[in-house]
């Protein structure tokens, strides 16, 4: 009878250490889960830093570029100055660096082109018995002006066996409505950046258009009416770049306040300094294309 007794009592302690044992497993797994949920936790701010770290280091980097493309123009050296630039464009989201380096290349871009420097877009051309700055502008598919100002020509004279520098890139012109800006590419890649005035109540014309015609002091007609360069009812500035559509065109304005706003009759309007400077850069044939 005591054996019995004695035989029981083993039997419930070797079933209280079983359990005993299933509890403490029980508490080391809640532990080890709570400190590798907290751990878990811990790491996703850590995570998130990182990320902001390297988008930080990101935008300094794209304006580390920009100065260094800064420096390169003081230097006058602009090719370098411009292949920091377009770096900066094609890598950075920061928008301080990329309106930056837009506006260093949109000065470095007409330094070269109405320079006699040397760049990967010009040929070098030496004139032939016959030739004309007229001609050569058509046959490189330029402008008179860019050949002129681009070789330091003051004259429409030349002499057979002088060498010239002549731009032979493809021009094309970008505007967006929504932002009154227009992009001048050069074989399709950014030039320079303008701020525009387009129509009121949305009257400027989408889709893809051409100059036909380049006209400097121009005379504004209305309702039939002749109103010539200089006069004040003539709304056109400077310089017209007629579209293939009638009516319609690019031209300059004495209103600059009125850039940046959707305030014209339906024209693309830039301030006169501007316009001249686009009147003198591209040719007719230009592809022009307007978005909302």
């Amino acid at each position: 009878m005591t054996d019995d007794i004695y035989v029981g009592h083993q039997r419930k302690s070797a079933v209280g250490c079983l359990l005993a044992v299933v509890a403490a497993l029980a508490v080391v797994a809640a532990i080890v889960f709570l400190v590798w949920h907290g751990v878990a936790r811990k790491a996703e701010p850590a995570e998130a830093q990182a990320d902001e770290i390297a988008q930080t280091t990101a935008v300094d980097r794209g304006l580390s570029i920009l100065a260094a493309a800064t420096q390169l123009q003081k230097e006058d050296k602009l090719l370098e100055a411009r292949d920091k630039a377009y770096e900066v464009v094609a890598q950075s989201s920061n928008k301080t660096a990329r309106a930056g380096a837009e506006n260093l290349l949109g000065e470095v871009n007409v330094a070269l082109i109405l320079s006699p420097r040397a760049a990967p877009e010009k040929t070098d051309y030496t004139i032939q018995p016959g030739d004309s700055i007229n001609a050569l502008a058509k046959k490189f598919g330029t402008t008179v002006e860019v050949v002129q100002k681009g070789n330091r020509v003051t004259s429409s004279v030349i002499r057979p066996g002088d060498r010239l520098r002549i731009f032979t890139g493809k021009f094309s012109i970008q505007i967006s409505k929504k932002d009154n800006s227009l992009v001048l590419l050069a074989n399709d890649k950014f030039f320079k950046r303008y701020a525009v005035g387009t129509g009121e109540y949305g009257k400027t014309p989408v889709g893809d258009f051409t100059i036909r015609d380049r006209v400097p002091q121009p005379t504004w007609w209305k309702d039939g009416k002749a109103i010539p360069y200089g006069d004040t009812n003539n709304v056109l500035g400077t310089h017209w770049l007629a579209l293939d559509i009638p009516g319609y065109g690019i031209h300059g304005t004495w209103q600059p306040e009125t850039i940046g706003k959707q305030a014209s009759a339906g024209c693309i309007r830039l301030v006169n300094a501007e316009i001249e400077e686009l009147f003198t850069l591209v040719p007719v044939g230009t592809p022009v294309t307007i978005t909302e």
